[in-house]
């Protein structure tokens, strides 16, 4: 709960129920946009409606957007049609896309056929690119040059029209055709001399974003050039508008979301936690864990193929907990930094030898030191008692050769498995611990038993 918001909810009641409406625009107009969103979130609906009406423009615009989506339908629909037009024009074209995007369609075409007829344009070209796309990000709030400009003419047309864009940071140089040619960070232009033309200053070099591609594509972009706005062009290289950073945060802040649901084990949420109901909170985390606790009937399978083996040594079944856990967190362990290193685009499929090399001997050496601790531990537990068996010896060897075997099997199962995932085009998140865990359970289960069988001579 944001602290301002809190203190101010008491105060901006007061001023809506007095009819204060001067009061109330002057001090929610000195608060930056997301504390006017903080604010106004804790107010009814209809109170929120008539805060919005008394905001500036921009600033509703931007504090609108940095609600949640069911809270923009709630107060959409306390504002009524009319003035929802003028809250949605004031908002900037992605992020009212990003809106109607997510409304029932006859409310969303009702909205826009009151839209200005740009605002309506521009709105439609964005929807009309592909879900998760860049064109769904960008805005077309941006500032153009011509090369052929003096560096006083391209002043003054930012002078102009910068106050309209979504950043001056950067401007963007096109030809007759529209085509992007550069983009210019603010500052070379401040520093050139006023006769100079744009084209002194260009150097040709500039990257850009295809409409067309996924939104995760600009995140890395922006990463890897350290940019905060990336030019948006056709496949001819006509320049459509911009991406900014914020933008990307927010696709950023949900992609992390989903990879963290997917690792937990369950499919994402598709609303924050305390707004997921019961029914949805169910579907959503019942399907993985009773498919996982379906593929767990293999162990009961392997331990009944060795339950002679089980009762001839008791202490055998003592330790499979031991044996469970030690290639459940080893698994867990690589598929985690794998996961993460793929996400990072540190590694693709084509490394999976070195990955492979790299975790054979990891999971060796691991692997070594949980077994000889793993042969001491036998020897404890028979030492004072908790239990018993007349060859320590070769059970503690067995049970050191099966931890070695299970965890450098875990550390390889776990490295080479999301590398699969992503050369088959799927989300290497969802190797997720649960099912990590899962697999080495039944895997780890056979390997222990099996190498015990093998060193004790058992039947």
């Amino acid at each position: 709960m944001n602290p301002t918001a809190e203190l101010l909810n008491v105060e901006v009641r007061e001023l809506i129920e007095g009819k204060r409406y001067r009061e109330l625009r002057e001090s929610l107009a000195s608060m930056p946009p997301f504390d006017v969103a903080a604010v106004l979130d804790l107010l009814e609906p209809a109170e929120a409606a008539v805060a919005f009406r008394l905001l500036p423009r921009e600033l509703a615009g931007e504090a609108f957007a940095d609600l949640t989506f069911d809270r923009q339908q709630a107060i959409i629909e306390a504002l009524g049609d009319r003035s929802a037009r003028t809250m949605l024009q004031s908002m900037d074209p992605d992020d009212r896309a990003a809106l109607l995007d997510e409304m029932p369609t006859e409310a969303a075409t009702r909205l826009i056929s009151q839209l200005k007829p740009e605002d309506r344009r521009v709105t439609q070209q964005i929807l009309g690119y592909p879900e998760e796309s860049v064109g769904r990000l960008m805005t077309p709030d941006y500032v153009r040059l011509r090369p052929e400009w003096t560096i006083a003419q391209a002043l003054d047309h930012i002078r102009r029209y910068g106050r309209d864009a979504e950043t001056v940071h950067w401007v963007y140089v096109i030809d007759g055709k529209g085509k992007l040619i550069d983009d210019l960070h603010i500052r070379s232009i401040l520093l050139a001399e006023p006769d100079e033309t744009v084209r002194d200053i260009m150097d040709d070099a500039y990257q850009a974003l295809r409409a067309t591609d996924d939104q995760e594509q600009a995140a890395r972009a922006m990463l890897d050039y350290d940019r905060t706005v990336l030019p948006v062009v056709d496949s001819k290289g006509v320049l459509l508008g911009i991406v900014t950073i914020d933008d990307v945060a927010d696709v950023v802040e949900e992609e992390a979301t989903e990879d963290i649901h997917l690792l937990g084990g369950m499919e994402a949420l598709d609303d924050p936690y305390i707004k997921t109901t019961l029914l949805a909170m169910l579907r959503k985390r019942g399907i993985a864990l009773g498919v996982l606790f379906v593929v767990q009937v293999f162990t009961i399978a392997i331990l009944g193929r060795f339950e002679g083996a089980l009762e001839t040594h008791l202490i055998l079944a003592m330790l499979v907990p031991l044996m469970i856990s030690c290639g459940g967190n080893t698994g867990t362990q690589a598929a985690s930094l794998l996961i993460r290193a793929v996400s990072l685009r540190e590694l693709s499929p084509s490394d999976w030898a070195r990955v492979a090399r790299k975790e054979l001997v990891t999971g060796a050496i691991l692997g070594l030191t949980l077994g000889v601790m793993g042969v001491g531990i036998v020897w404890l537990v028979n030492a004072i008692g908790l239990a018993s068996t007349d060859q320590p010896l070769r059970v503690g060897v067995s049970v050191g050769i099966a931890v070695l075997c299970i965890v450098t099997w875990a550390a390889l199962l776990g490295g080479l498995l999301p590398l699969l995932l992503e050369k088959l085009k799927l989300d290497p998140a969802t190797i997720s611990s649960p099912l990590v865990a899962t697999l080495m359970d039944i895997s780890g289960i056979l390997i222990y038993l099996g190498v015990a069988t093998a060193v004790l001579g058992l039947a």
